[in-house]
Formats: structure tokens, sequence, C-alpha cells
């Protein structure tokens, strides 16, 4: 009797238990066990998205620098597949694309998935799937091609082997290129075959990535980039960058650094320093090219004009700080005008202006700093992002209060592109309001985007902001002109061209110092028809490490080298 009751309440506890399972899995932990029971019965697949693909503007029509190609993946089962027939015979076919050894591929049979292959070409590919081998099967992907070979690689960038964009358009617009992945959800059965009936279908199709046309002239970008490579050894400098815009939208024509790079071979370089786009992403002290906004400054805001004069020394001190002149000559002592002080890029010229420019003929003033921070920043758009398509580095302009050398000697160097950190394209996009009439236009690369094979030209920006006025912009040009006119031309300019221009020989700094043996050199100069606005801006820097470099002898010769070419390229005929 007392066994009986014992094994009756044994066998009430278990039964309570069960109840008492059954009801947490029934109605507690429903939810989770009923997604694990779907996840045991369901197919799941992303279906991959097409990368939007890449052109450059050929005259008038979109050509294609970047393709997709359709390239595939080997995977292995070890459990299944035959080690000695598949060393033997898919190594053979692989080639160079095996990424796997066989040792470490079989060493665990377990192991149901292994990549031994990666970017096969399809006619491998076909030999594979010909040669049906047990265990071995293919994954379909794309990889990128280039049909204009190294054309523009860093402003291109490259696609990673996780299928991301880096560098240039392919890693400024990734989001916009890539597109979006689908999905398919389906139920399987016991051998994960998909059933072609169910409620939990589930189809997501894939969004491909649009396909980008840029601005840049195709023929243009090529010759550029073979005149700057020329020109490396012409001038004796390792390295050479260089735009090409329109000054009167913004939109650029070319943009090239050498040296430059194979997208199609990314890793095949010495360091990542070799991916950068020095013409937006490398920010730099641009010298006297600056002397240009300075002057354009001062004559907006009425302190001055060409014919203006100041006496020159030679030097002058600011904040207990020496500037001087690089020009000493004779030709340049004693009283002289602004134009003069713009030809000579006299440094106590543009000093000079500033005192005028807060009101004192001897002293800088903070109304004079503020003055020339809201033109230099805030108008001009240096030291700040211009918001073109691509990943670009913001650079710095000294606030009015900074005391880098001083709290006037700080601004005094700014005057002349010192004690200040701009990129190429920020100088540029200053350069064509300048020149212009007076309009900011935010650069652009971007023309549009190729749908169902035409092209859908993108809708023309206006004018972010103006900088100068009309008049201001008239006599900067006429100042630009005159500099180049003067000696720094080379007699290069032909009658009915109006081809103006200004140079920038700047320190650069290493290890918090002004280095004494190494300068970068610049030449930004705009042209066209004499008697109208211009056509083009092409701008130029050279450089290399422990080297000096000066503005009128290595960077004014690549210019005027670019120059003859683009002019001829944009069919800019002389004033009849």
């Amino acid at each position: 009797m007392n066994r009986y009751r014992f094994l009756r309440t044994v066998l009430l506890l278990v039964m309570a238990v069960i109840i008492v399972k059954l009801f947490t899995i029934q109605i507690v932990e429903h939810e989770d066990w009923s997604a694990k029971a779907a996840a045991q019965q369901t197919l799941q697949n992303v279906l991959p998205a097409k990368r939007g693909e890449i052109y450059m503007m050929d005259g008038a029509e979109p050509s294609p620098v970047v393709l997709n190609a359709t390239v595939y993946t080997v995977i292995v089962d070890p459990m299944l597949a035959d080690q000695k027939e598949i060393s033997e015979k898919l190594t053979a076919i692989m080639g160079d694309k095996q990424i796997a050894k066989w040792d470490d591929v079989f060493a665990n049979r377990a192991r149901r998935y292994y990549i031994v292959g990666k970017n096969v070409e399809r006619s491998a590919a076909e030999k594979i799937a010909e040669a049906d081998f047990d265990g071995v099967w293919l994954q379909a992907n794309t990889r990128r091609v280039y049909p204009e070979g190294a054309l523009g690689s860093t402003v291109l960038g490259f696609v990673n082997n996780d299928g991301l964009g880096q560098y240039g358009v392919e890693g400024a617009l990734n989001e916009t290129l890539a597109g979006k992945n689908g999905l398919l959800k389906t139920v399987k059965d016991i051998n994960n075959v998909a059933l072609s009936i169910g409620d939990d279908n589930v189809k997501i199709p894939a969004v491909d990535g649009e396909n980008v046309v840029l601005t840049i002239d195709k023929s243009i970008q090529r010759n550029v980039e073979k005149i700057i490579e020329e020109q490396t050894r012409v001038v004796g400098f390792a390295n050479i960058s260089a735009l090409v815009m329109d000054p009167n939208n913004g939109r650029v024509l070319a943009m090239a650094n050498y040296p430059g790079y194979d997208p199609a071979n990314f890793g095949r370089v010495k360091s990542a320093a070799d991916y950068i786009n020095h013409v937006v992403e490398d920010p730099y002290e641009p010298a006297s090219v600056c002397k240009t906004f300075a002057f354009a400054t001062g004559i907006d805001y009425g302190v001055m004009t060409p014919e203006t004069t100041f006496y020159n020394t030679g030097s002058t001190t600011v904040d207990d700080w020496p500037i001087s002149n690089a020009e000493q000559g004779p030709e340049v002592a004693g009283t002289q005008t602004m134009q003069i002080a713009f030809n000579y890029s006299l440094n106590t010229g543009t000093t000079q202006m500033l005192r005028w420019l807060g009101g004192s003929e001897t002293d800088i003033t903070e109304l004079g700093r503020t003055r020339l921070y809201e033109y230099y920043h805030d108008k001009f758009g240096l030291g700040q992002a211009t918001g073109i398509e691509l990943i670009e580095s913001a650079g710095t302009v000294q606030k009015p209060n900074a005391e880098i050398w001083g709290l006037n000697g700080t601004y005094a160097n700014m005057t002349f592109g010192q004690n200040m950190q701009v990129t190429m394209l920020q100088t540029a996009a200053a350069m064509a309001s300048v020149v212009n009439g007076g309009k900011f236009y935010t650069p652009t690369i971007v023309a549009g985007k190729m749908v169902n094979d035409k092209f859908v030209e993108n809708e023309p920006k206006a004018a972010a902001r103006s900088t100068v006025s009309e008049a201001t912009s008239a006599t900067m040009r006429d100042m630009l002109y005159g500099t180049r006119r003067m000696w720094r031309a080379n007699g290069t300019d032909a009658p009915g061209y109006y081809v103006g221009g200004k140079t920038g020989t700047a320190q650069i700094i290493k290890n918090g110092a002004y280095s004494l043996d190494e300068t970068s050199a610049t030449y930004i100069g705009v042209g066209g028809t004499e008697g109208e606005l211009p056509t083009y801006l092409i701008m130029v820097r050279v450089w290399e490490d422990g080297k000096k470099a000066g503005g009128q002898a290595v960077a004014l010769p690549v210019f005027n080298a670019l120059k003859a070419y683009v002019q001829d390229a944009l069919k800019v005929r002389p004033k009849a």
C-alpha cells in the first residue's frame, strides 16, 4: 500500500512537471518556439543588388569607365569532395585565383563550406561546371572592371574584397552605387528544397545601384594625366596634382594626381597614401595665390584699388615678427602701386592692405581681421568643405582671435596664404567666384545618371552665394591678367586670348615648424577669349619631400602646358 502511494505521488509530480513545461512552451514561450520552428522550415536567400556603374563624359555623351563583370567564387564541401581529384584537377583550372591550401580545406571534414577560389573568370567557371566535381559548387558575383585602365584612379576609388567602395567616387557615393539587397524566403522540405506553396513566402526585390555619370571629360582627363606625368620629368618633381574646372558653374572637367594607381589591382601600392586625391583630401598652405583673395577683399571694401600706393621698404614688422618680400630689387623699392605688389607678390603689400581693411594706416586691428575672416571663410569658403560629391577635408582658416604667430602676425601671414590649411578645390572654387562676376558655385563632379541606357542630366545648380561685386570681379580679372602679362607668361599667350594667374610658393610645416629645405609650388590661372568671362580655370600643385619647388620655376610651366591643351580642347578662340 505504501509502495502504491509512493508511485502515485511520483506519477503526479511527473505529470505536473510536464504540464508546467507544456504551458511554458505553448503559452509563455510560444513566440520564441514558433520563430525557431519557422527558421528550420524556411529557406532564406539574399538577392544581391547590382552595383551601379560609373561614366565620364565623352564630349556630349557618357562613356563607361567602371563596369561590372561576372566572376565566381569556388566553394568546396570537404565531406563530399574527393581530396586527390580536387587538388589535382581544380588547382589547374583555378590557377592564381585559388586562395586556400588543400590541407587546410580537408583538415576538418565536418566543415561543410570552404571557399577555395575567388574572382574566377567565366571560362574557368565553365570548366569547373563541366567537370561536375562532387562537393564543389560555384557562386556568381561581380567585380569591377576598368575599360580605360588606370584613368582617373584617385577620383574613382575602388571596391574592396568585401564589396565596399573605398576612396574617390566609389567611397563617397557607396550607398548610391551599391543599391539595396533583396530577400527571398520560402518554405523548404527536409532536404532544403524550396516549396512553391506556403503563406510564409516572402520576396523583396533587390534595388540596383544607380549608374553615375561624372562631369569629368574623359579625353581631357586622359590628356591632363599624360601631361602632368610628362611634366614630372621636365620639372624634376615627383608629385603633381591638377584641376580643370568651368568657373561659371563649378563643374569639374578633370581632376588628376600623379602618381596614381591601378584600381583593378588596388592592393599593389606602397602605402594607403597612394590612394589620396590631393585635390580634395590634402589641405596645405597655398601661399601667394591667396593674395588674390586678400586684394579682392580690400577692393570690395573700397580701401584700395590697383593704383593705390604704399611705401615698400622690403619688409615690415608685425607682433615683433619681420615679414619680408622674396623680391628685393630696386624696381620694387619705395612708393609702389598695389598692382606692382601683386605682380611681384610683395608680402608687404598684402600686409598693408590688411591695415587699411581695419581703418588704419599703421596698425592691424580687430576690424581688419574680422573682415578678412568674413571674406576668406564665409564668402570664399576657405577652410571648410565645398560640398562636392567626394570625400574631402575641411582644412583650417584661423579665426580673428587666433594667435599662431601673434594675434596680428597670424593674419598678416594669412594675407599671403600661410598659417592656414586649404585644399586645392577650395582655392579653385574661391578663385572661380572672384573672376566670374562674384558668384560662388558649389563644385560638382556628378553630371547625372544613366537610366535605361539614357543620360538623365542633373538640373544646373544656382550660385550658392555672392562673394564680391561684379566691379571687383572685373578689377581682379585685370589684376590677374596684368601680373601674367608683365613677365610671368613667358610668351605663351597668343593675342586675342585673355589669360591671368597667380603663383604661390609655400613653406612646409614639418615637426611643428616651417622647414627650411622644402616648399611646394602652386599656380592657379583662368583664361578665355579677350573681352569675355573666363572659360576655364586650371590649378596646379607641384611638390616632393625634401625639395624646394618654386611657383614660377616649376608650377607655371606645368600650367602653361595644360593651358595650351585645355584651350584647344575647349575650342576657345581668340578675339577677332
